[in-house]
């Protein structure tokens, strides 16, 4: 799975927590068993719900039809107030966003219950017409858009809490029968996990499956910014990978409604008290009330064209200093994002001295569902719940404490070691009966020899590796390949696993190409010194094709389904390669790395690239191979870049700041046979910036030198795409090999603009397709030197000098909610003579899960 999925599906399980042991749950219509007691009043209870999430509705409101007796509903949709007389049997239940449900009561009950779930509405807001002055709704979220500097806790000098972060997901739409029924091996001796089966209101049965707990102290500094997160106790269960717990924390789950923008869903919403809330919002004030002696003001909003990045829910403000006591945000249906079929949360504020307001619990909830109607797959429903306690505001203890620790997020020794009784003590509420059954579960199949084989074989099948002991084989995709050079290729791979060397890792394989008749093989060492910041030594051989060409992503050779997909009439241009390399990787806590590479490489290239024999050794004779040898040195730096982490190897998660890679070689002519002396340096900026309200941009600047006379095996050959499949980080209406430089510069822009031009057409909006469009370019040139060395040898290499290529894209992707398909056209160089005009304009397919 690509980079993007692998972040996206862990953001989205991040979210809200579990629901209030109110009750058990019945039919949405039905009435909550409640003992009878002999009192003169007239007591009303009961919990509102959302139908669709299963999630209690704050601040519900609760009252008798035609009059203005009853309460309102608290924090957890729960409401219960006494009457002395009823004043009819009819009982209205409403929130903002919903439809009103009604329910009946039996007039000869002194005490009644109900459990009542709201469907959400598609009702907009009515219009608030204004016929002098200015509307005071209006008036009341300027005030608090003037005031925002003051009440945003990220304002202070400096903060501290103490988090309590608790997460649940739970299974849905899968029955115990289907379960069984699919196709996988062991699967029918876990029935008795559906043990912990339960049904929320709207009918949705779940199955609750992972569950996360932390407790962190928290500190916060504005100038320099920093951020320290110690995570002092933390538990799993449903996913062991020990590098997850220290995004566990509240560091990396943050919502501030102050910020102008809400990062939902790896997309930026609109805060409702956005400095230009007005132009996105209808608001509208719908109640007052007083807490704990404060005047407070309930403010309902709305987005004012459906479709944009807003939300819909509530407000309320203190009216004395217009700061946030409450706010909940819902995600309308029309909002463009995939697999989500509802998502909410709430913020609740309490005052931090006589003017702060600071916010002590939060929810969060998503319910995620792939797409089918027909046939209705499991999908997931994800709950998050942070309590904050302990603040403290502007004290000279927490700058020491930040100052004391050089990384933002620490886990200390002993987070993993807490015990269940401690965890009763630690944490602000108690466990609900979901989560308390997703403990008994794991603790029980983690006694069960079955499950091990399960978890044994899901982990072939995802990684593709067979584990015996201290061993490794595969990964089995790579077995067997096909390409027109090899013709078939058979592989076989080997490797070591942590139960032979903790923090060093052997593997090595061999090949052979029934094609081209040629053995291929290698073995490559990593002995990781440090993991935190990463240090390490690493060591390779490797006898094996090798394009030579650089660019991400780029299509693995051993995948036999990819090379289908190249585009016809374009030969492959493969080169031989041997491959030397000893590096020394050293990373700092500032994300800055520099890594030190020594090189041996000798290259023979296949038809139709020339051969190297077209080139002359120093005393004039043909040469059989191009041997070189460089050492080089990578300074890079990545300022807060997050890593999800395996037991060698990491997966980058990417940074939210730009990316500077700067990367300087020098050639040792006569060492190992190399045959050439040159310096060379290049350079890439890159970043993924988001300008909301008008989508994300992804920016790549690049250029590079190198300095002597060299063959193109070891020149800048600008990386082209010969497949039907879009490359991100190719020049897709290019071939490769088909231009070579020796300095260059270029440029890759991609902007995604979210729902676009579809969002206005009616018929089409309702598919949710999104619109982007793409530019690339890049300029070079061969000094005299190198052009006479390379061009016009038998192969039609090209040079961009005073000619750049630029190609220019559009298209359409969230197709199905997976597929893309790309229109590019090549606008420079211009066609030869000899070339077909149809070469200059591309259709192209790919698949991408976004949210």
């Amino acid at each position: 799975m690509c980079r993007k999925a692998v972040a996206y599906i862990y953001w989205l399980l991040v979210l809200f927590g579990a629901l209030p042991a109110y009750a058990q749950t019945t039919d949405s219509l039905g009435l909550i068993a409640q003992d009878e007691a002999p009192v003169s009043k007239y007591r009303i209870s009961g919990v509102v719900k959302d139908k669709s999430t299963g999630e209690p509705i704050p601040f519900a409101t609760v009252y008798f039809q035609g009059t203005q007796s009853g309460a309102p509903a608290n924090l957890d949709g729960i409401f219960d107030f006494e009457i002395d007389a009823l004043p009819n049997d009819t009982l209205v239940i409403n929130a903002l966003g919903y439809k009103p449900a009604i329910k009946r009561l039996d007039t000869a009950k002194r005490v009644q219950g109900f459990f009542v779930t709201l469907e959400t509405s598609n009702k907009k807001l009515d219009e608030v017409i204004v016929y002098a002055g200015e509307d005071p709704a209006i008036a009341l979220i300027k005030n608090v858009i003037r005031n925002k500097e003051k009440n945003n806790p990220d304002r202070t000098s400096n903060y501290y809490y103490e988090a309590y972060n608790k997460m649940e997901i739970d299974l849905l739409n899968l029955s115990k029968e289907a379960f069984e029924r699919l196709p996988v091996p062991y699967l029918r001796n876990f029935g008795f996990i559906y043990d912990n089966m339960d049904t929320a209101e709207n009918g949705d049965r779940f199955l609750p499956f992972f569950l996360t707990e932390a407790l962190s102290d928290y500190y916060f500094q504005r100038k320099p910014k920093k951020l320290r997160e110690i995570i002092k106790a933390t538990q799993i269960r449903g996913i062991n990978n020990k590098s997850l717990e220290k995004y566990l924390g509240t560091m990396n789950l943050d919502v501030n409604p102050y910020e102008n923008y809400i990062l939902f869903f790896d997309k930026k919403f609109v805060s409702p008290i956005n400095n230009a809330g007005p132009t996105f919002y209808k608001y509208k004030i719908i109640d007052t009330s007083y807490l704990q002696g404060y005047r407070i003001i309930h403010l309902s909003y709305q987005p004012l064209r459906l479709g944009e990045n807003c939300y819909t829910g509530t407000i309320r403000i203190v009216d004395s200093v217009f700061a946030l006591q409450y706010m909940d945000a819902v995600l309308p249906k029309e909002t463009n994002i995939n697999w989500v079929k509802g998502a909410s949360f709430y913020k609740q504020y309490a005052p931090i001295g006589d003017t702060l307001w600071f916010c002590n619990k939060e929810h969060l909830t998503a319910k995620m569902l792939p797409p089918g109607d027909i046939i209705k797959p499991p999908g997931f429903i994800a709950r998050k719940t942070t309590y904050y306690n302990n603040i403290l505001v502007n004290d000279e203890s927490i700058t020491k404490t930040i100052n004391k620790y050089k990384t933002d997020i620490i886990l200390t020794d002993t987070a993993r070691e807490v015990t269940e009784a401690t965890w009763v003590a630690l944490r602000p509420d108690t466990l609900s009966k979901n989560e308390r059954a997703i403990y008994n579960m794991f603790d029980s199949l983690e006694q069960n020899s079955t499950y091990t084989k399960f978890k044994k074989l899901m982990r072939v099948l995802a990684t593709g590796v067979v584990r015996w002991g201290p061993i490794e084989l595969g990964p089995y995709w790579s077995m067997y390949s096909f390409n027109q050079i090899e013709g078939t290729r058979l592989r076989f791979s080997m490797g070591t696993t942590p139960k032979l060397f903790k923090d060093a890792y052997i593997n090595g394989f061999v090949a052979y190409g029934f094609g081209d008749q040629r053995y291929k093989g290698g073995i490559a060492a990593l002995w990781l010194l440090e993991r935190q910041p990463r240090s390490y030594l690493f060591a390779s051989y490797t006898s094996d094709i090798d394009r030579t060409v650089n660019y991400y992503d780029r299509v693995s050779f051993d995948n036999v389904f990819m090379n289908t997909l190249r585009r016809d009439g374009i030969p492959p241009k493969f080169m031989f390669a041997k491959d030397l390399r000893f590096e020394y990787m050293k990373e700092y806590f500032s994300g800055f790395r520099y890594m030190l590479t020594f090189l041996n490489k000798e290259y023979d290239p296949y038809d139709p690239l020339p051969d190297v024999n077209i080139f002359r050794d120093g005393n004039g004779n043909p040469m059989s191979t191009v041997t070189n040898t460089e050492v080089n040195l990578q300074l890079r730096f990545a300022y807060k870049e997050k890593f999800l982490e395996g037991n060698y190897y990491r997966f980058s998660m990417g940074s939210k700041y730009p990316i500077v890679d700067v990367r300087m070689g020098v050639g040792i002519k006569g060492l190992l046979n190399s045959g050439y002396e040159y310096q060379r340096i290049s350079m890439t900026v890159s970043d993924n910036i988001r300008i909301a309200p008008l989508g994300s941009l992804y920016v790549n600047v690049f250029g590079g030198k190198y300095f002597g006379t060299l063959p193109y095996p070891l020149l800048e050959s600008h990386p082209g795409n010969e497949f039907y499949v879009y490359n991100k980080y190719a020049f897709n209406m290019m071939n490769q090999y088909e231009f070579i430089s020796d300095q260059f510069a270029g440029f890759n822009l991609e902007h995604s603009l979210g729902n676009g031009v579809f969002g206005y057409i009616p018929l089409i909006k309702k598919l949710k397709f999104r619109q982007f469009w793409t530019a690339k370019g890049i300029i070079g040139s061969l000094n005299d030197a190198n052009s006479a060395a390379n061009l016009d040898r038998g192969f039609a290499f090209r040079t961009l000098e005073g000619n750049p290529y630029l190609e220019l894209g559009t298209g359409i992707e969230n197709i199905l909610k997976l597929f893309r398909v790309d229109f590019v056209w090549r606008v420079t160089p211009k066609a030869l003579p000899t070339e077909p005009r149809q070469k200059y304009f591309g259709i192209f397919g790919s698949m991408r899960f976004t949210f």
